[in-house]
């Protein structure tokens, strides 16, 4: 055989690929009798081909599903329109073993010899319908401790801080001051854990959002001290989740704060090509850096959460857009936030 040929006996040689696929195969006619069956149909549903050849293909549906799979066969049959996806569709059949196993089925139309036959290509989905539960488990245990921070845990440390500042008023003690900033971080913690919370679900329902204004709100909302803040004009509107886009400011902000300091300048605008930046003029990330300030948990700050810029990545993950860091021209931190959203008709 030369090399990039066929060989000769190319029917068998299609024959071996089949039987060796890992995959199953299986073959029915017009009347839904079994005509193929592959080896990897048994590793699948226990029946071996010759088992299944000559029998009905009601043999490996589930008994609930038999009327339905043979009206559905016999209209299209009959009228040649598809009414399920034929690249695709998740259908339980039934082990010989008669427990039902999750399968993901592609199908194709084929003749021969003037008769009209069906293959399709069977996928054993069990083990992704495992990690599928394991997730929507995950997220439940997530949603409730969500809920355990909003509630059990927010409350009493509410009652705490307010105690503590009725203390400071009082009394000029250090040890108090501490306690404050201890319950301060702890309140952060409990701000971070319940963004991440949310990080688990999809983005809510998206609308044009002022971006100007949005940056405007999170910043009379975030912890700014004698920050300043400067919006360039040009931003435009996005389709975003309004509330997400708003932490997204609000954490770059506050990450401005805690680096460059109380008086640190934050500025806005908009990117030439469509997006944004937010940028500052405190001390910047080093360049080695820029590549793990996204990742959980990290920070540069003994007293950083290393939340906050993690949060930012993921949010914007959510919505499509790419966020990467660079150096404002002031040697500072530089955001840019992209997106097919974005407006491109901003000033050059």
């Amino acid at each position: 055989m030369n090399p990039g040929s066929l060989p000769d006996d190319y029917e068998g040689f299609y024959r071996t690929l089949v039987e060796n696929a890992a995959e199953g195969m299986l073959t029915i006619d017009e009347e839904s009798r079994i005509v193929y069956a592959n080896p990897a149909v048994e590793d699948i549903l226990g029946y071996a081909p010759d088992e299944l050849v000559g029998s009905s293909k009601m043999k490996i549906i589930p008994e609930r599903l038999r009327q339905t799979h043979a009206d559905a066969l016999a209209a299209y049959v009959r009228t040649g329109e598809r009414n399920i996806d034929w690249d695709g569709i998740e259908l339980p059949a039934l082990h010989k073993e008669g427990h039902e196993v999750p399968t993901l089925i592609s199908l194709r139309e084929h003749e021969h010899g003037g008769d009209q036959y069906f293959t399709g290509i069977i996928r054993d989905i069990t083990e992704r319908r495992r990690r599928e539960s394991e997730l929507h488990d995950q997220k439940e245990r997530l949603d409730e401790f969500a809920d355990l921070l909003a509630h059990d845990i927010r409350n009493p440390l509410s009652v705490a801080q307010g105690y503590t500042e009725l203390a400071q008023e009082e009394h000029d003690v250090p040890e108090i001051d501490r306690a404050a900033e201890a319950l301060d971080r702890i309140d952060t913690l409990v701000e971070d854990v319940l963004t991440l919370s949310k990080e688990g679900q999809s983005i809510g329902a998206t609308e044009p959002v002022d971006v100007e204004a949005c940056v405007r709100e999170s910043w009379r909302t975030a912890e700014t001290r004698r920050a300043e803040l400067v919006v360039e004009p040009g931003l435009g509107t996005v389709e975003a989740d309004r509330s997400r886009l708003r932490d997204i400011f609000a954490n770059v902000f506050r990450n401005a704060v805690e680096h460059g300091g109380g008086d640190v300048t934050v500025r806005v605008g908009p990117l030439p090509n469509g997006g944004l930046f937010i940028e500052d003029d405190g001390p910047g990330i080093p360049e080695p850096a820029r590549g793990d300030v996204f990742e959980h948990g990290y920070s540069t700050r003994e007293d950083g959460t290393g939340y906050g810029l993690s949060i930012v990545a993921r949010i914007a993950k959510a919505h499509g857009w790419e966020v990467t860091v660079a150096e404002s021209e002031t040697g500072g931190a530089r955001f840019e936030i992209r997106g097919a959203e974005f407006p491109t008709d901003t000033p050059q």
